[in-house]
């Protein structure tokens, strides 16, 4: 069996060190916003080069929260991909936002900054890219369009934990960075938790209060809030983690490497940004036979996954919205042909040699 990803073998090479830090973590009993939160969030605003993080509950919290303290309101339009999780869009619309999809690009299925414009109205307040499967977008243009129609940037990094675009961490090239912590990331905890990081006084004042029931001083509520908050033995797995967050993603990246070139023209697969240095949380190919591939990799046991079977602008949920089939085709054609196959630190080279023979026999059928 291979795995998209083996947490058994992480515990093997770290377990101790986790063990250990969530025992101290029991010790002082301090649970919530406890001493682990502290360091975890400057430890990362140190990392990401940013002047604020603030740990929350989990990666969709982080995108609301970030949306909300930007000042988005109902009504106002949020332009992002429609080539991701629902959590990036259902953060908008949660906030009473409307999302507005722009179609993506073939090579970095990333949002196609090329389109951004056309998609601006008098409603758009914030654009809000995602790096998805670890491949920064294209933040210079991203970031041209933005001052050029006085937008926010807000930044989807729930995959791209420690990449870079032109030398900037991720999460610290637009107002606000988004953080997800859920078990699979690149830097996961063992159950929920999130981050946002930003360099404005202003908003990290708001996101604070919105973390904690919209109190500036406590008993004192200006704002309606949330409970978000990351909790103290999650942050204590997160900073045993951190430690090792850049010889993992560079595994990955040699990894990723490996595959390329075991199945060398074969396949298409997710071509990196220019001047980004890609991370790497899923190893994502496009072809025309995916479903074949998929059905032979399960037969020896190997795990591989569609990210994603339905595109968000499809979803019944936006129906509401009023797209159909065939307005952003290069997203709909697109969830028709990915496959990521399995993609973490703990992959062993002869796993990925296995899995290059199964689909080479699938692809010369």
């Amino acid at each position: 069996m291979i795995p998209m990803l083996d947490l058994k073998r992480e515990m093997l090479l770290i377990g101790d060190e986790i063990r250990e830090a969530i025992n101290k973590s029991l010790e002082k009993t301090y649970f919530v916003m406890g001493p682990n939160v502290n360091k975890f969030e400057k430890d990362c605003a140190k990392y990401l080069g940013s002047k604020y993080a603030v740990g929350v509950a989990n990666g969709t919290d982080a995108l609301l929260l970030s949306i909300m303290a930007s000042g988005i309101n109902e009504g106002d339009e949020v332009i992002t991909t429609p080539f991701t999780f629902i959590a990036t869009s259902e953060a908008i619309a949660r906030a009473g936002a409307v999302p507005v999809f722009v179609d993506i690009d073939a090579q970095t299925m990333n949002i196609d900054t090329k389109l951004i414009i056309e998609k601006i109205s008098k409603k758009t307040k914030a654009i809000l890219p995602v790096h998805i499967f670890g491949n920064p977008c294209n933040m210079k243009e991203i970031k041209k369009i933005a001052t050029e129609f006085n937008l926010l940037v807000i930044e989807d990094c729930a995959q791209s934990f420690g990449a870079e675009y032109s030398d900037k961490k991720t999460g610290n090239i637009g107002d606000m960075g988004c953080f997800s912590f859920f078990p699979s990331k690149n830097l996961g905890c063992y159950g929920d938790g999130g981050l946002i990081t930003t360099n404005r006084d202003d908003i990290h004042e708001i996101l604070r209060a919105l973390q904690s029931h919209g109190s500036f001083k406590k008993y004192s509520h200006n704002l309606i809030g949330f409970n978000s908050r990351l909790d103290d033995m999650q942050a204590a797995i997160l900073n045993v983690k951190l430690g090792y967050i850049d010889k993992f993603n560079q595994i990955r990246r040699e990894l990723a490497d490996l595959y390329k070139e075991i199945l060398n023209e074969l396949l298409g697969y997710q071509v990196q940004t220019e001047n980004a240095i890609n991370v790497y949380h899923q190893f994502t190919v496009r072809s025309n036979v995916r479903n074949q591939i998929m059905e032979a990799l399960q037969q020896h046991n190997i795990a591989s996954a569609i990210y994603y079977p339905i595109p968000l602008h499809l979803q019944k949920c936006f129906s509401y919205l009023q797209y159909k089939r065939g307005d952003l085709a290069t997203t709909e054609k697109m969830v028709e042909e990915v496959l990521s196959l399995p993609m973490n630190p703990f992959l062993k080279k002869e796993e990925i040699f296995s899995i290059g023979e199964i689909i080479k026999a699938v692809l010369s059928k």
